[in-house]
């Protein structure tokens, strides 16, 4: 598995989303997008991450990036997880590993202490240049899901209107 870096061409793709529409990077021109791979939709950390993503989505919009989530789900799973949870972040599903291949995100991972290969939960910032053809800014491999979110705010500094109403 090659994984990529700062300043490598972001693999395009064009993968269904939850309602079977097509998208991919070219969909944002000009703007900065997070991509997130996570492993299966509707357990207890993906749930958690979608969620998040989805609570923020307003902020980042707010801040010009677009998120979309990856897994290799089918469609129908994805429609069933947004339905059920309420989420209003894009999710792509990619049962064929185009997407998931080409960022290098499949591979060995340790599971409750034992080596299995699957996704390997990951996020990348790209930014998309006018003609729909991104770069990436920053690869992060093997994150954890709870609190991600908050360290992505943090790190593309947007505030959390949640601690800006404690202070």
């Amino acid at each position: 598995m090659t994984q990529l870096s700062a300043g490598n061409v972001a693999p395009q793709f064009a993968l269904p989303d939850a309602n079977g529409r097509i998208a991919g990077l070219a969909d944002h021109p000009s703007q900065t997008v997070i991509v997130y791979f996570y492993p299966a939709a509707m357990t207890p950390g993906c749930t958690i991450q979608a969620i998040d993503f989805s609570a923020s989505l307003d902020d980042f919009a707010k801040a010009g990036i677009a998120i979309m989530g990856i897994s290799p789900d089918p469609v129908e799973k994805l429609q069933k997880f947004t339905e059920k949870k309420g989420l209003r972040v894009t999710l792509l599903a990619d049962p064929g590993h185009t997407a998931i291949d080409a960022y290098g995100v499949w591979g060995t991972k340790k599971l409750y202490g034992k080596e299995i290969e699957g996704l390997i939960r990951s996020t990348f910032i790209v930014d998309v240049d006018a003609e729909g053809r991104g770069v990436v800014r920053e690869a992060q491999y093997n994150v954890r899901a709870a609190g991600h979110v908050d360290r992505l705010r943090r790190q593309l500094g947007i505030p959390d209107p949640v601690a800006s109403r404690t202070r």
